[in-house]
């Protein structure tokens, strides 16, 4: 038994770097509120890691909005088409969930756009749609720069996604062209946004008092409305309310080293063994594409030290990502004492001679990694928490590892609480549908709002034939 303790503690002080103090996490927030400014102002933006895209969506939902909209929604590698009919506070939702192969993935921008265009009209044709050109808001969760409600160039992908032609241009271009190709569906695009955005809109349709959205899923992002003055990038004199929504991309935040203080050998390894080597350090300390891969590290250096499965892996482990990232919530999934969820992941991995011990510290190194990136999430949102100086804010929150982890969302309760001025209070609120429903949201604002101009283009139009007909009345 002594000798079963001694490598416990083993284990345990190998991985006591994975532990980040509260200290440590004030450190991480200081530094992002810095690198949040530098990417806000025009002078400092060009050589920033977080790029604060203005997404020129100025208003959340008011209530007023009513109509049919629908939505498409790319973030990973399942893709969603939607019809949403909104009238006010209500709304009634269809989608359709589409696959995208790996080949489409990894091939050209023009067979990306071509699978989208048709999956949307597979759609349209089973619900009866194909005779509609309905206002359309499209979530494209990639990094973009948005040049408008209808503009983004994509700078580049994630995800791992690599198709080639898109980064550099136009996304809303590329799919209308890829939709005019066909020549059997017509779209109306209102607006594209990220996921995050959606989220947000999503959110401040049920909770008007929303003004941050994240995703803690494949990626890691958020966005949040900041007040216009401070966007220096905004470049957009319509009229409107005197804030915007910002997309942080903050998944790039430590690109330029100034995170490697809690960055570990593991955090090397996996940034190695990735798509796009050297960019989204922070999103590869916390998102759902690389927890599994940072535990898989974890515990194949172990191994290789004799400190697990006696010092014998498998051809899985030692192979990079091949340790799933649902593994991670599931083995915390187990209650303690108990290994059913740890034994089967292990046998996924053909680590069939994994004794009890081994059980152990594999549930302790998922709990370090997911604990870690809960409390890394955590400082973020207090970060802005802390500069919007609310007195209460709703963050919407979407994405699979906040959904189906077991304790991540105890974990950010506390730690975020922690860690925000206890003047400002907020609620963490799980979206339902966000990005999709998000982003019909977008549209419907979109609508609402070139109503409302119109509408004010009219009134001031009938008040000068007013003044006009006042004047000659007057002459005469």
């Amino acid at each position: 038994m002594a000798a079963t303790s001694e490598l416990r503690k083993k284990v345990d002080l190998a991985t006591r770097s994975l532990v980040l103090t509260n200290d440590q996490l004030e450190k991480v927030s200081a530094l992002l509120l810095k690198e949040l400014n530098e990417g806000l102002r025009r002078e400092t933006n060009p050589i920033a890691s977080i790029k604060m895209y203005p997404t020129y969506v100025r208003d959340v939902p008011d209530g007023s909005e009513k109509g049919k909209f629908m939505a498409l929604d790319l973030g990973g590698t399942n893709f969603r088409v939607l019809v949403i009919d909104i009238d006010g506070d209500d709304f009634r939702m269809e989608n359709e969930i589409f696959a995208i192969p790996q080949s489409i993935m990894t091939g050209t921008g023009e067979q990306l756009f071509d699978h989208i265009a048709e999956c949307m009209a597979n759609f349209m044709e089973k619900h009866n749609l194909k005779e509609y050109k309905l206002p359309l808001g499209f979530t494209f969760s990639f990094p973009c720069r948005q040049e408008g409600l209808t503009k983004a160039r994509l700078v580049s992908w994630t995800k791992g996604f690599s198709c080639s032609g898109v980064e550099g241009e136009d996304v809303v271009t590329l799919l209308r062209k890829a939709v005019k190709k066909r020549g059997d569906i017509e779209i109306d695009v209102m607006a594209v946004v990220n996921d995050t955005t959606g989220t947000l809109m999503s959110c401040a349709h049920k909770n008007r008092e929303c003004r941050m959205g994240v995703i803690i899923g494949t990626g890691f992002n958020s966005c949040y409305m900041e007040e216009l003055d401070n966007v220096e990038l905004y470049d957009d004199d319509t009229p409107g309310p005197n804030k915007v929504i910002v997309n942080t991309e903050w998944g790039a935040f430590g690109d330029n080293g100034v995170l490697d203080f809690v960055r570990t050998d593991w955090d090397d390894e996996v940034n190695t063994y990735s798509l796009n080597k050297g960019r989204q350090l922070f999103e590869k300390m916390i998102s759902g594409m690389y927890m599994g891969e940072l535990v898989r590290s974890v515990a194949a250096h172990l191994t290789r030290q004799g400190l697990m499965f006696g010092g014998k892996g498998s051809d899985e482990l030692f192979t990079p990502h091949m340790f799933k990232s649902a593994y991670v919530s599931a083995i915390e999934s187990d209650p303690k004492g108990v290994y059913t969820n740890t034994k089967a992941s292990l046998d996924e991995i053909n680590l069939q001679h994994a004794t009890l011990e081994d059980y152990e510290n594999l549930k302790l190194i998922c709990n370090r990694i997911s604990t870690r990136a809960a409390h890394l999430c955590s400082a973020s949102l207090a970060t802005v928490l802390n500069r919007l100086k609310r007195p209460h804010t709703t963050i919407g929150i979407d994405g699979s590892v906040y959904k189906y982890h077991p304790n991540f969302n105890v974990l950010m309760e506390q730690k975020v609480g922690e860690l925000t001025n206890p003047e400002y209070k907020y609620t963490l609120m799980l979206s339902e549908d966000g990005s999709g429903r998000g982003a019909a949201l977008v549209a419907a604002v979109a609508v609402r709002q070139q109503e409302e101009l119109k509408k004010r283009a009219r009134a001031k139009k009938n008040s000068v034939i007013s003044m006009n007909d006042d004047v000659v009345q007057a002459t005469q």
